[in-house]
C-alpha cells in the first residue's frame, strides 16, 4: 500500500508563498464507463493550499500532482473527527453521571465542542503548516 495520497490538479492561483491547487475528487464509480447514466457517480471540486515551495517555478493553469503522506491524513482525521468524538462522548458520560438529565447532558456535550473548535480556529495557521499538501 502506498504511503502517500496524491491527486492531479491545476494551479488556481499563487499568493505569496502558497499555491492554491484545484483538484477534482471523484468517487470510485465516477471513473466507470457508464457513470454518466448512473446516479451513484459523484465528484467534488476542492481547492487545496500548498505551502513552502518555490512559487517562481509554477504558473497559473499549470497541471501538477499534489500529495500528502498517510501520517498527515491520519493527523487531520484525528483532529477533525477523532478528538471531537472522544470529547463529546466523555463529556456526555460525565454529565449523565452528575446530572441524570439526558437533555442537559446532551447540551453539555455539544457545548464542549465549541471551545475545541475555537481552539482549532486559533491554531489554524500552525495546524495548516503541519497538515498540508506538497507538489511532486
Amino acid at each position: 500500500m502506498s504511503q502517500k495520497i496524491s491527486h492531479a490538479g491545476v494551479i488556481e492561483r499563487i499568493e505569496g508563498d502558497s499555491i492554491k491547487v484545484r483538484i477534482v475528487q471523484t468517487s470510485a464509480c465516477a471513473a466507470c464507463k457508464v457513470a454518466s447514466h448512473c446516479n451513484a457517480a459523484e465528484s467534488k471540486v476542492k481547492i487545496v493550499d500548498v505551502f513552502g515551495c518555490d512559487t517562481a517555478n509554477y504558473s497559473t493553469g499549470q497541471e501538477v500532482t499534489v500529495w500528502a503522506s498517510r501520517d498527515v491524513a491520519n493527523r487531520a482525521l484525528l483532529l477533525g473527527f477523532g478528538v471531537p468524538f472522544l470529547l463529546l462522548v466523555c463529556v456526555l458520560m460525565i454529565a449523565l453521571r452528575f446530572t441524570a438529565n439526558e437533555g442537559a447532558a446532551a447540551l453539555w456535550a455539544l457545548g464542549s465542542l465549541v471551545p475545541y473548535y475555537f481552539a482549532l480556529w486559533l491554531l489554524r495557521d500552525r495546524i495548516q503548516r503541519g497538515i498540508s499538501f506538497q507538489i511532486e
